[in-house]
């Protein structure tokens, strides 16, 4: 599964690296509210709650659901804009003027995101003069809590409210806390922006891609980027452009932009310490499928302790050798196993530190 991106025809001067104040904060609001997914950033989100005005806590929690379970797009509107190649604004107060800027039916329609309707990278009808469409987002909204209910009715019934409400909100919270933040991850995020801004033109689009992520690739010859996650989607750059936007406080989380009509935007995090490639979606599901058969989790009990050949295992557990090469097969294949000859014989033993790392993968693979 992935997030594919047309990019036939796109120029590289279409192609931009820059960091947006916007986007940060969205992903601020996100580790504040799910510090269970960002365990490096505690000390941030101690500091941050603690001298929190009570009254802003509270409003944070009137559509925690636009940050908490989505990063809604209304936190990157330049992508939004007609032309699709608007850039993201230097300042916060540049980007919530970019946000002002957007329809009340695209406004509403990502505010709307969190409801899940189908058809997130196609053509929808308009909750707003679209009875039908109204009351899908509606009974939608309703079967995630009445909170989630009363901001759609709200946005539904609105949205120049909504619009209000939320932009002082967002100013609200960059005075508060976001401003010595941002202060502080700007520089470092816009460095990062250069440097991949000069691989993509000295060593183009593939290599800059590779840089931002093991989990974004180029295929050259079919015109598409590939972003694995687990959700299957597309999207293009058709006469627009590309943005891709770097976040200090957004790892595990690669998101992807993919709203029908919408320049296509990647934002992926960045970091002093790189952590090693991740596994594929691929990988981590044959890992689990070759880890869930009993013949071949008792062989792992003992390839963990030591290292065996076919031989020796079969003798172990009372089958033929041809079974046990099988399952030996099964679990090489998985990436699971390291191999050693000694002299005529095959030595396999279980790659320990692939197995300890399987549970942070697959939790890194589910919030990527």
């Amino acid at each position: 599964m992935s997030v594919r991106i047309d990019v036939t025809g796109l120029r590289r001067e279409r192609v931009a690296f820059v960091p947006s104040p916007l986007a940060e904060l969205g992903m601020a609001l996100h580790v504040l509210s799910e510090p269970g997914h960002h365990p490096g950033l505690q000390g941030w989100v101690t500091g941050v709650t603690a001298r929190l005005d009570t009254r802003l806590a509270d409003r944070m929690c009137e559509a925690d659901f636009l940050w908490r379970s989505t990063f809604s797009d209304l936190f990157m509107p330049f992508a939004g804009i007609p032309g699709r190649d608007t850039l993201p604004g230097a300042t916060l107060a540049d980007d919530l003027d970019l946000l002002d800027k957007l329809t009340d039916d695209q406004f509403v329609d990502a505010g709307l995101e969190f409801v899940c309707t189908p058809g997130y990278d196609a053509r929808r009808r308009d909750a707003l003069s679209d009875p039908e469409a109204r009351r899908l987002a509606l009974e939608l909204a309703a079967a995630r809590g009445p909170q989630q209910v009363r901001f759609a009715r709200r946005l539904l019934a609105d949205p120049p409210a909504v619009r209000a409400w939320l932009r002082r909100f967002l100013e609200d919270c960059g005075e508060a806390f976001f401003a010595e933040t941002w202060s502080r991850l700007s520089h470092p995020l816009a460095a990062d922006a250069r440097h991949k801004t000069e691989l993509l033109r000295h060593k183009g689009l593939a290599e800059a891609l590779a840089a931002v992520s093991p989990s974004v690739a180029l295929d050259e010859h079919a015109g598409r980027i590939t972003v694995d996650k687990l959700i299957e989607s597309r999207t293009h750059t058709g006469d627009g452009g590309l943005l891709l936007v770097p976040t200090s406080l957004g790892r595990p989380h690669l998101t992807v932009l993919h709203r029908f009509g919408w320049q296509p935007v990647i934002q992926y995090p960045v970091s002093a310490a790189e952590p090693a490639a991740p596994p594929s979606v691929e990988q981590l599901a044959l890992r689990m499928t070759a880890l869930s058969h009993p013949v071949r989790m008792r062989l792992c009990r003992y390839l963990a302790r030591s290292a065996y050949t076919t031989g020796e295992l079969a003798q172990m557990h009372g089958v033929t050798p041809p079974e046990i090469s099988r399952h030996l097969a099964v679990l090489k294949k998985a990436g699971l196993l390291t191999t050693r000859r000694r002299g005529r014989y095959v030595l396999h033993q279980l790659d320990v530190t692939v197995v300890a790392r399987l549970g942070s993968d697959f939790l890194e693979g589910l919030l990527r």
